[in-house]
């Protein structure tokens, strides 16, 4: 009796919806409640040396699975980046205003 042939992957088209947008983020909030995370990106300034303002400016939910998922690519790909470009230091740790800052 022969194994049955496993599917072939299938094939991935990428596209962009007419509201898609690119933007820079220092700055990601991370929630979490029993059915989601959620990431708020903004930008981090410091006009005055006592005092950081972040301007958030989007906020994405994913599921508990796509957040894990996320996490496995972002550490495969900052492990390849390290290996070509030097290690990441993070050197200071900033304060948290109004929740968790990573």
């Amino acid at each position: 009796m022969s194994q049955p042939k496993p599917n072939p992957e299938p094939k991935l088209n990428l596209s962009t919806t007419p509201d898609y947008r690119e933007g820079y983020a220092n700055s990601v909030q991370v929630r979490m409640s029993v059915w989601d995370f959620q990431l708020v990106f903004g930008t981090m300034s410091q006009d005055v040396p006592d005092e950081l303002t972040v301007k958030n400016f989007q906020g994405i939910y994913l599921s508990p699975q796509q957040a894990k998922a996320l996490l496995n690519v972002l550490g495969h790909n900052l492990s390849q980046y390290e290996q070509t470009f030097g290690t990441i230091a993070l050197d200071q740790q900033l304060p948290q205003a109004g929740g968790p800052v990573h």
